[in-house]
């Protein structure tokens, strides 16, 4: 969310942004926002003239009453009762018109970043960096959902019994690797600095609100019924909400958290075939990181974030590179962010494995998040986050580009304290 006074000072700078996103029916609500800040300005003003009036007249009525002129007095008690019906008035309306503001505010796009490639959707992101060598084997690697089954460590009928489409059952060697898998990205964060947590599963609706835009929260978010709670798409939304409310010294950042939980979307929208087996579900787990700092540390701890999944995937040894989001990609919180991807030998092309955002102070501003500087000033912090790693869909690159020709898959040195001392897992 972004700073009335910015956009009351900026409306071109505003209304270009929104351009830029290609969000154009969202320009006359820059204008609208800024008759209703106007308004509430001049209803502050009114009820301050008022208030300031009462006290004036409150202090003449007791010099009134002093003098005994009880008949003046009384006028100005009707005077300062007629005030306070104004006041009331005026309060009620106050709420109303920034009620309106803050549902307008939260619609218009944060500022993106001006190294951000201006493009209508993913399909104009730019790709910035490769690590490591793709390699297509001489072999015919099968679909990920066949080298599961090819364990008896996947189990999609059950599941669809069970739960439906888009839910799994991890068996085995498989279920085995998706542990050790989760186990040592946790490792490997708190190796890095980062403090480990399990947050809750479950957030009210004032913190997805705070994390996210009414947009993702439709398209992602599974409501409980009957109460004030969603289950969390990412331990992102929680880990950002634990700072709802709260004021930090600037001494105390940064705050690197690293966290583990399950995650839960709706998915909504059509499959396309490489989105079937455990590609695009309804349910995974994920080890996840987020960084809350001082807004002129957040561009170098945009940049340590990416790299640290990057680290991790070629620790693993599985090529991936570094994708930039285009404007219109990005999602209206987002001032900044990058795509890590993951090369399939099987497809012969790269596909996402993990997003790393740097989202300014619009988390912040909306949760409440500040900071106490040390002159004193107050501000609000910088909020940013990253995927360490999301299994199942991390072990679509991770067997495909450990699969030996007969079937069987090497475990990674890093990974093999994790899986038992395991050198490879076997077909069975």
């Amino acid at each position: 969310m972004l700073d009335i006074k910015f956009l009351r000072e900026n409306p071109e700078i505003v209304k270009q942004n929104i351009r830029n996103k290609f969000q154009d029916a969202k320009l006359p609500l820059v204008d609208e926002v800024i008759v209703l800040d106007k308004e509430n300005r001049e209803i502050k003003q009114e009820v301050e003239v008022l208030r300031a009036e009462r006290n004036r007249l409150s202090k003449q009525i007791g010099a009134l009453m002093g003098q005994g002129k009880k008949e003046e007095a009384a006028e100005v008690k009707a005077q300062v009762a007629a005030n306070a019906g104004r006041v009331d008035e005026l309060t009620e309306k106050e709420k109303e018109v920034e009620e309106k503001i803050k549902k307008i505010m939260m619609t218009i796009p944060n500022i993106i970043d001006p190294s951000v490639p201006i493009g209508k959707d993913d399909s104009e992101n730019v790709e910035i960096e490769r690590f490591g060598e793709p390699v297509v084997p001489d072999f015919e690697i099968p679909y990920h959902a066949e080298i599961m089954e090819s364990f008896n460590g996947l189990d999609l009928d059950a599941a669809r019994k069970v739960a439906g489409n888009g839910f799994y059952y991890l068996m085995g060697d498989i279920a085995r690797l998706h542990s050790a898998v989760i186990s040592y990205a946790r490792d490997f964060m708190i190796d890095r600095g980062f403090t480990y947590c399990v947050p809750p599963f479950m957030i009210r609706s004032d913190v997805v609100t705070g994390v996210m835009s009414f947009a993702e929260m439709d398209a992602m978010m599974y409501k409980i019924e009957g109460e004030d709670l969603y289950l969390i798409g990412t331990s992102e939304h929680s880990m950002i909400g634990k700072f709802i409310d709260t004021m930090h010294r600037e001494a105390d950042l940064p705050y690197t958290l690293t966290s583990y939980s399950p995650c839960f979307r709706k998915e909504k929208g059509a499959h396309g075939i490489e989105e079937r087996g455990v590609y695009r579900i309804h349910q995974f787990e994920k080890q996840e990181m987020i960084v809350v700092c001082k807004p002129e540390d957040s561009k170098m701890w945009f940049d340590k974030l990416w790299q640290n999944t990057v680290d991790l995937f070629r620790s693993m040894d599985i090529p991936v590179r570094t994708l930039e989001c285009c404007s219109g990609d990005l999602a209206d919180l987002k001032v900044k962010s990058i795509d890590v991807e993951a090369w399939s030998p099987r497809q012969k092309k790269y596909f996402e494995v993990g997003s790393c955002s740097n989202l300014g102070d619009a988390q912040a501003r909306r949760l409440r998040i500040r900071v106490t500087g040390e002159d004193g000033s107050k501000y609000f912090a910088h909020t940013l986050n990253n995927t360490v790693v999301a299994p199942p869909r991390m072990l679509i690159a991770f067997l495909e580009n450990n699969l030996n020709a007969d079937g069987s898959v090497n475990i990674p040195k890093a990974l093999q304290p994790y899986m038992g001392g395991m050198t490879k897992i076997e077909k069975k």
